[in-house]
């Protein structure tokens, strides 16, 4: 069984490239990069003015990519085949490539001709990919750590991950591999899957990945897009274009709806924000992807992160030119080697606000100043209230007790500290397309 087809129910809903093109002729260029809605949609001219992913390379955890594909050529790198065992994977062809293939295109495709303008546009198009190919799965559930390993030694940046390993708990071995990425500040992403169900799937669930479900045109979840506490982002996974290794009517191109075109898109996001910020790291990128992230209109008020939606879906330009606060190192993740089942120092809640960005509330407990600033205040409030019992007590020897003794009804005032606001309580937003449990509230940050 070929990684594509294995991939239809994991990682890519793959629609064979006739799903709005069967009956046409091979696509002018102008019809390819408008069928190529997301990048309109990201407004990807100006995010090309600011960062274009240069310098950062995408490790891309799939079947072997088409190097050779006129929208690839120079962008896609040896890389290393775990399916073989050995040689590279930037010379796959056919069927068992198309996969990866549409993956690189959709995060480091430059088109081709004149200007590019023919063909598929990756939304990180001067990255780097780093083509590490992965068993299919058809023998059954695979161990990725190597293949991980492999691509954090050869400086890969991000991990793209489109695809479930079978399992529904991690392996030691994949552990360490996980640990060993976020150690050398590599960010993961990983495709949530596509049954439409809320079985965690690996890598997607494991803590400190970050889980991508899909969207449509209008940022409303796809039904297929599994869902579940450790959807972190969402991003557009629906009548997508990309560069494919097959030839159908178009050429070598596809069209198809799933996750692992989403979590594609994230990765490319990513690269962007890690050229444009190179000090920053993977935990705060992720950090920078969420806190820019939005709601479509009618789930705007959702408590966040939403089961489905996560913490929303993706907004390249405003993570680009936002004013983000860098935040913890880990970000939206539990420490390194923390093993919990979720985020130990996630964003804080957010909420969709009019303009569709989200707004993160933070809710803390007292700080240390504030602490030491309400004992040192309680501490002065009794020196005075000693020096005025003293002084009273002076004058009474002198003059007698007054009746009814010191006081009188009552006493001294009581120090009353800064009233702390309660946690921001957000109301339930209109009911969404496809229903869903409580979602879960982080901690604040």
């Amino acid at each position: 069984m070929s990684f594509t087809r294995t991939l239809r129910a994991v990682g890519g809903a793959v629609v064979a490239g006739a799903l709005l093109f069967a009956a046409a002729p091979i696509a002018s260029a102008d019809q390819m990069r408008s069928d190529q809605w997301p990048l309109q949609k990201f407004n990807s001219g100006s995010i090309w003015n600011i960062s274009t992913g240069k310098g950062i390379t995408v490790a891309v955890l799939d079947s072997p990519v088409d190097g050779s594909h006129a929208d690839l050529t120079g962008n896609v790198l040896q890389g290393k085949n775990f399916i073989t065992g050995s040689g590279p994977a930037d010379n796959g062809t056919g069927d068992d490539a198309d996969h990866g293939t549409a993956m690189a295109s959709i995060i480091a495709g430059h088109g081709h001709g004149a200007g590019g303008a023919d063909g598929v546009k990756g939304l990180a198009p001067d990255s780097k990919i780093l083509p590490v190919a992965v068993p299919d799965g058809s023998a059954g559930p695979f161990d990725f750590a190597s293949a991980l390993r492999y691509a954090v030694d050869q400086g890969a940046k991000v991990v793209n991950m489109s695809f479930g390993n079978g399992e529904s708990s991690i392996s030691p071995d994949e552990q360490q591999a996980v640990d060993y990425a976020r150690k050398h500040d590599v960010l993961l992403v990983a495709a949530t899957g596509n049954e439409g169900v809320s079985t965690p799937a690996i890598p997607a669930a494991v803590p400190g990945v970050l889980a991508v479900g899909a969207v449509d045109e209008h940022g409303v979840i796809w039904k297929k897009s599994n869902f579940g506490p450790h959807v972190k982002l969402t991003a557009p996974g629906v009548n997508i274009r990309s560069a494919g290794s097959v030839v159908d009517v178009n050429g070598k191109y596809r069209s198809a709806n799933g996750t692992s075109d989403s979590t594609a898109y994230v990765s490319a996001a990513a690269a962007l924000l890690r050229a444009k910020f190179p000090d920053l790291t993977a935990g705060q990128i992720a950090n920078r992807l969420i806190k820019t992230a939005s709601l479509p209109a009618d789930q705007q008020g959702t408590s966040l992160p939403d089961q489905h939606y996560g913490y929303g879906s993706i907004n390249p330009l405003s993570a680009l030119t936002k004013d983000v606060p860098a935040g913890s190192k880990d970000g939206p993740f539990p420490a390194v080697g923390g093993g919990s089942s979720g985020p130990s120092s996630d964003p804080s809640s957010a909420a969709g606000d009019n303009s569709g960005n989200l707004t993160i509330q933070s809710h803390k407990g007292l700080s240390a100043p504030f602490i030491i600033l309400m004992l040192v205040v309680v501490v002065v409030l009794l020196v005075i209230v000693v020096v005025v019992v003293m002084v009273v007590k002076k004058k009474n020897r002198r003059n007698g007790p007054p009746p009814g003794g010191f006081g009188g009804p009552g006493g001294p005032g009581g120090f009353m500290p800064y009233q702390q606001q309660p946690p921001y309580q957000q109301q339930p937003g209109a009911p969404g397309s496809y229903p869903q449990g409580p979602p879960t509230q982080p901690p604040g940050q």
